[in-house]
């Protein structure tokens, strides 16, 4: 809109400039052309015949000029017929003589006038005026010159541009400074409701600030409606998984009951397969919470306290191995539920424990791209081949069946992570076993 509106400004005021100009102009040069048509009258009324055949008078044309010399303003009368004699000249015009143009090339019009451009004495243009007139009933026929300085008269149009073009551009600047300020200002309601958007987006705010001009209120109003009715809907979603988590936990439990009572082989095959069901049954219920929330409400939760509580937890269950914790990006605020990135940080560390024979190591840092952070947890274990890793990330999948465990907490690593948008890879660590990295996204500021 300002470049618009800018834009316009000088358009419009370039072509008033020319239009305004080209009046003057015109005007200037009409005014110039009837000023020597005028003095030609008078100079006509001025001058008369002696008894002896002779030009003669004293013409007074009212302009100082004709009396200057090389004025460029210049009068003179010329005999035409064979009984008139004499010449008759400006004061200005001393001895020197103005070219006049044939009347092939500048012929008189039905009244005997005409009109034509010519050069002064120091090379100035001129503008000449000429008739012929007869002075007496002897048919004694003169002819009438008067030259104006139309060198002056350019020159005056040139100032009048000058100032013309200097005022409009200030009248410019200002319209263009006071339609910026009136637009910015009018637009300023909606940079309100894009930052209040983006304090809801970042977790910041629940709803739309309602301060706000009546042009704006109903669409706050509209927007907040919209944002109540995904939170009721949300709340909903989440009492309907938690129902369905409680009615299915019941049955789960009474058959893992009935295997540890079987005992035997189908004992531990019964109550191993409720253990994944109830597993299978959280995570998807925990994936359907983050795909409800996404990129409706960003939460936002502190990664290192997270991760310290997950260091001190690690540490007490596996006392025989040497767990740190480098934190090299103390202000990685995670956009998202600090319960999903403590299940994947605990699956990983989990693993860590298992299969680490004396170290793991966690770290946070920074992730190349400035929107993004990264954690890294390395063991001392055994590790796993290239063509493993992406095997042991299958769901259900079980590397080594010795180990206790179901073969989800990988898969579920890995969907989580793939949820909040971010990536989960495996590699050799440095520490001789694996090296589990997940990126995920920071809180936009």
């Amino acid at each position: 809109m300002v470049t618009l509106s800018t834009l316009w400004v000088i358009v419009a005021l370039v072509v008033v400039a020319t239009l305004i100009g080209s009046i003057y102009k015109q005007a200037s040069e009409r005014n110039f052309e009837r000023l020597l048509w005028a003095h030609l009258y008078n100079l006509v009324g001025s001058v008369s015949v002696s008894e002896n055949g002779d030009l003669q008078g004293r013409p007074e044309l009212g302009e100082i000029r004709y009396s200057s010399p090389t004025s460029g303003w210049y009068w003179e009368v010329d005999s035409v017929s064979s009984n008139l004699h004499g010449t008759l000249h400006s004061l200005s015009l001393g001895t020197r003589k103005i070219w006049q143009e044939s009347l092939v090339t500048f012929p008189f019009d039905s009244s005997f006038k005409r009109t034509y451009p010519a050069h002064g004495p120091n090379g100035e243009e001129l503008f000449v005026a000429e008739t012929e007139v007869v002075l007496d009933s002897e048919n004694r026929i003169a002819r009438f010159r008067v030259m104006g300085n139309l060198s002056e008269v350019k020159q005056e149009y040139r100032d009048f541009n000058a100032r013309l073009y200097s005022y409009l551009g200030i009248f410019g600047i200002g319209s263009i400074l006071i339609n910026a300020a009136v637009i910015l200002f009018g637009l300023r309601p909606l940079d309100r409701v894009r930052r209040s958007l983006a304090d809801i987006r970042e977790g910041r705010a629940p709803r739309l600030t309602s301060d706000l001009p009546i042009e704006i209120a109903p669409l706050a109003q509209e927007m907040n409606a919209l944002i109540e009715n995904n939170v009721r809907i949300m709340e909903r979603s989440r009492t309907q998984v938690g129902n369905l988590a409680h009615s299915l936990k019941t049955p789960l439990t009474v058959l893992m009951n009935e295997g540890r009572a079987l005992g035997g082989e189908q004992g531990r095959i019964v109550t191993e397969q409720c253990e994944a069901m109830q597993l299978q049954i959280q995570h998807y219920l925990q994936r359907a919470r983050i795909a409800a929330q996404r990129d409706s409400v960003v939460f936002r939760t502190p990664v290192t306290p997270v991760l310290e509580r997950i260091d001190r937890v690690t540490k007490k269950l596996n006392p025989q191995l040497d767990v740190r914790f480098s934190n090299q990006f103390s202000g990685a605020v995670f956009a998202g539920e600090k319960e999903d990135l403590e299940e994947v940080i605990g699956n990983l560390m989990e693993n860590a424990g298992k299969w680490g024979h004396s170290q793991i190591l966690m770290s946070l840092q920074k992730a190349v791209n400035d929107a993004e952070f990264m954690i890294i947890i390395e063991d001392d274990g055994p590790g796993l081949a290239a063509e493993k890793m992406a095997e042991a990330m299958q769901r259900g999948r079980r590397i080594d069946e010795t180990k206790p465990g179901t073969g989800l907490g990988l898969a579920i690593v890995q969907d989580t992570v793939k949820e909040y948008g971010g990536q989960f890879v495996l590699k050799s660590s440095q520490l001789g076993g694996l090296r589990a990295q997940i990126t995920l996204p920071l809180v936009k500021n």
